[in-house]
């Protein structure tokens, strides 16, 4: 794997997407400094201890140790580095559009760093972003240093696999020699790079989540359809699934997406489009029937125990999704603000989730285990399909429950079994 150029590599940020990038590249060979303006994180990650949940990922770093290291320091990130990674954090501003102050941040310190031949932007940006860029860039002296926007596609709980064996490698890069030179640092990946012009490049990622989004909302609609109708959206979802032209990915009723990337990039494309004078009628669509799904949640507790005021009620996973610890978006947070604002008392399990020092979630109680969450309670919601919900004494959590109430949002459980034990079940989409 390492009978390739070696190149040096700097990497600016240390979040999922910069530990990921700077922990892979370092992998294929490459020496790699990875750079973040978080002292404690820094510290940490010197340590040995990485600060967030990603399989496999600290096993990378250590076995990387010789090529792999973090600092807070601009000119030691820079000294001899050849290609600049951008993967700092671009949150929604308060007009909707991406904030890229820390991306301009990071484009304004490399001013004086001439020995760089690329300036590769990993950070989900406004398509667009990377003629800017390249102004800026041009602006600073830099004009002879390359520059090419390379999108992640990388999932959390699976994000060193897929940076490794990726569907792509989408590469979108101002000159041939930026191209071949992005291109050649990915030798050793497990599939194909995909060169093209930089807005192309922008605007795939951006499609590309907002399409998934699209098949998330659309299964959520017929999902609410079934329950009127008598059908069953799992049957459903799984027949829709087997048509090749379809596929089944995607196609998991819930109570909607969640997450750093499914919102905010949503989000982005709307407000690009409406920043062109144009209006995407179906990614507004999209959006609302995802914020609706989390608060059709509430109601159908509310169906069952009339009002919720001084109702028990106990959240079953908080993290947007399972193996991982991000609560970034996550459903979770409106069910808990949702539930309290009716005056509910809220407990709340997860075996990763690390939720912030505020509200809602220091209105709520947590508790080390599923059983003693839902003991005493008068509903239980499935919010994370967790792996160790499948293997809950459900029997004995009926029992314990005040009122045996389960609402299944993400359709985890067999709903036969949990009514054999005692429960009123609930799920999305079905009968």
């Amino acid at each position: 794997m390492h009978d390739k150029p070696e190149r040096r590599v700097a990497v600016f940020g240390a979040g999922y997407i910069g530990l990921v990038t700077g922990a892979c590249l370092a992998e294929l060979g490459h020496r790699v400094v990875v750079r973040d303006i978080d002292p404690e994180k820094i510290r940490l990650l010197r340590s040995g201890d990485v600060p967030i949940y990603e399989p496999g990922l600290g096993d990378m770093i250590a076995r990387n140790k010789e090529r792999l290291t973090f600092t807070v320091d601009l000119q030691e990130a820079l000294d001899g580095a050849e290609i600049v990674y951008v993967c700092v954090d671009t949150p929604p501003s308060a007009s909707g559009d991406a904030d890229l102050s820390r991306v301009w941040a990071v484009v304004k310190s490399l001013e004086g760093a001439s020995h760089l031949r690329a300036v590769v932007v990993k950070s989900t940006v406004p398509v667009g972003t990377g003629t800017l860029v390249r102004a800026a860039l041009d602006a600073a002296g830099l004009g002879h240093v390359g520059y090419a926007a390379n999108p992640e596609f990388t999932a959390e709980g699976t994000a060193v696999h897929d940076f490794l064996h990726p569907d792509r490698v989408v590469v979108g890069a101002t000159d041939e020699a930026t191209a071949h030179l992005i291109s050649q640092l990915h030798q050793g990946v497990d599939g194909p790079v995909v060169v093209m012009d930089v807005r192309s490049a922008e605007m795939v990622k951006l499609a590309s989540n907002a399409l998934l989004a699209t098949k998330i909302s659309f299964i959520n609609e017929i999902a609410t359809l079934c329950e009127k109708t008598g059908a069953d959206v799992e049957e459903v979802a799984h027949a829709v699934g087997l048509d090749h032209r379809l596929g089944r990915h995607f196609l998991r009723p819930g109570i909607g997406w969640g997450g750093s990337c499914f919102p905010k990039d949503s989000e982005a494309l709307r407000q690009l489009a409406s920043n062109t004078g144009y209006h995407l009628q179906l990614l507004t669509a999209v959006i609302e029937v995802n914020n609706l799904q989390k608060r059709r949640a509430i109601q159908k507790l509310k169906d069952v125990l009339g009002s919720l005021a001084g109702a028990r009620v106990a959240l079953l996973g908080l993290t947007f999704k399972p193996g991982t610890d991000d609560m970034r978006e996550a459903p979770s947070t409106v069910l808990a603000a949702r539930l309290l604002a009716e005056g509910a008392e809220v407990r709340c399990w997860d075996p990763m989730a690390r939720p912030a020092e505020r509200e809602p979630w220091t209105s709520t109680s947590r508790h080390a285990s599923p059983e003693s969450a839902v003991e005493g309670a008068d509903a239980a919601i499935v919010v994370t399909e967790w792996p160790q919900l499948t293997e809950v004494d459900w029997t004995r959590a009926a029992s314990v429950m005040r009122r045996p109430v389960l609402f299944d949002g993400r359709n985890l459980l067999d709903p036969a079994e949990m009514r054999a034990v005692g429960f009123t079940y609930l799920g999305v989409g079905r009968p």
